[in-house]
């Protein structure tokens, strides 16, 4: 039987391939991809907090609420990967294998997350303040308390080592979601192989950087007690975005760079062991995976 998907050989060429394209992007294109991709991720921690807005399974179990709130929160990487935008947590993999392989130079990796981690929490403040702030999406009971309860298990409850422990694991998994929907080559391949790995993530309780760019500052607004902008600054992007980095770019991208590329000839890699077919089909999903190609993430 023969799988109708990439090898992870073919995968991470790939991946080095459009790290490169993603680096090299003209920075407005990149801001703007980024603050598309903070605005359609909010769209989905809205929806995470309004399943967690059930008191009763709070109280008698909230496990199976935190997994039925883990299910559906991946349609928000879905969203990201169709319109092709950019996360910077999808960055931190995709442009370390692109650099790993010279292919990107350090300098423009850096760049580029510095960018993208700007548009994203721009695109996030923006559906927090105006979509879900002034629209009062989360004014009424018992969805406030679910907003003030979140975001204060988030940021007051753990510790920092604990938060950037947790970062790690999520961006991990998220790297992975990004392998497996562009090793996939139709449309429901890549959805489900990106959805697991999110899922898995959401259901743990980890950190993601971007998430926490809704999560937190909603909780501000709705004036969780002890919550401060200095505070969200502190443990909920510094711990968090650390260990996404190491995720991502570590655990994620070095790993598979140094099993798959690393004895390859950094010139014959991110193509030329893809046959014709694997290569239009890798072009042609540029605009649909995070972090893939020229405006993904």
């Amino acid at each position: 039987m023969r799988l109708d998907s990439l090898s992870p050989n073919e995968v991470v060429e790939a991946v080095a391939k459009l790290g490169a394209q993603k680096g090299n992007m003209r920075p407005d294109k990149v801001f703007l991809s980024a603050v598309s991709a903070g605005c359609l991720l909010a769209f989905a921690c809205g929806t995470a907090l309004s399943t967690n807005a059930t008191p009763w399974f709070q109280e008698n179990a909230p496990g199976l609420i935190r997994t039925i709130s883990a299910l559906v929160f991946p349609y928000g990487l879905c969203m990201i990967i169709l319109t092709g935008a950019d996360l910077c947590t999808g960055s931190f993999m995709f442009t370390t294998v692109a650099a790993l392989q010279r292919r990107l130079t350090w300098w423009k990796m850096l760049v580029h997350w510095v960018i993208t981690f700007l548009g994203n929490l721009a695109g996030s403040l923006f559906i927090v303040t105006i979509i879900f702030g002034y629209g009062e999406v989360f004014s009424a009971e018992p969805f406030k308390s679910a907003v003030i309860t979140f975001a204060t298990k988030k940021q007051l409850t753990p510790d920092f080592h604990m938060i950037f422990l947790r970062g790690i694991g999520c961006n991990w998994l998220v790297c992975l979601g990004c392998f497996f929907g562009l090793q996939g080559r139709d449309l429901a391949s890549k959805i489900i192989g990106i959805w697991f790995p999110i899922f898995a993530f959401v259901s743990l309780g980890f950190d993601h950087v971007v998430a926490n760019m809704t999560f937190i500052p909603l909780g501000i607004w709705g004036n969780a007690p002890g919550l401060s902008v200095g505070l969200y600054i502190w443990k909920g992007i510094i711990p968090t975005l650390l260990g996404n980095i190491l995720g991502g770019g570590l655990f994620c991208g070095t790993y598979y760079w140094y099993m798959y590329l690393l004895d390859l000839d950094h010139s014959k890699t991110s193509g030329s062991r893809l046959s014709k077919s694997h290569e239009s089909r890798v072009t042609g999903s540029e605009t649909d995976i995070e972090a893939f190609g020229s405006r993904s993430d």
